[in-house]
């Protein structure tokens, strides 16, 4: 399987949440695991902001930002072009994302359009969740209701 995280799936595979062992179990099992670029900013922000309201101790917040760094040259990675951008921008207006979930939705659909093979993409948000289904990619999880909007 082709796998590609948004920032909500990237960062259960740090800090222990609720679905956290779905996305490591797809995550073992994938055999390209992508992402934006823009998640690695977004991820460290999401780490920051935990440890600032004491969700995780200093040490914790240390051991994560290793943990990403380390894993991260693992990824695929998708950089943001002109084109990205605009493709993004049209995800926007049509399926009323917010910016960030636009961003990584459109390098989903760049990264099936380069490999031409299916790519499963998991996200933590409502809205993107249905998006991501109408323009017809494989979602995770696979339940019929999608999961809760995130605050991600």
């Amino acid at each position: 399987m082709n796998l590609y995280l948004d920032t909500s799936a990237l960062v259960k595979l740090y800090v222990a949440e609720e679905a956290s062992p779905v996305v490591r179990g797809a995550v073992q099992t994938a055999r390209l695991v992508a992402t934006s670029i823009l998640a690695y900013v977004e991820a460290r922000a999401a780490f920051a902001r935990r440890q600032r309201e004491g969700g995780m101790s200093r040490g914790d917040h240390r051991r994560i930002q290793r943990d990403l760094d380390r894993d991260w040259e693992h990824y695929v990675r998708l950089q943001v072009s002109e084109l990205l951008v605009r493709s993004a921008a049209r995800l926007a207006e049509r399926e009323r994302l917010r910016a960030y979930d636009a961003l990584h939705l459109a390098s989903a659909l760049t990264l099936k359009q380069r490999l031409a093979a299916p790519v499963v993409f998991a996200c933590w948000d409502a809205r993107l969740h249905t998006a991501a289904r109408r323009v017809h990619l494989s979602v995770l999880p696979a339940s019929p209701s999608p999961p809760a909007p995130s605050g991600t």
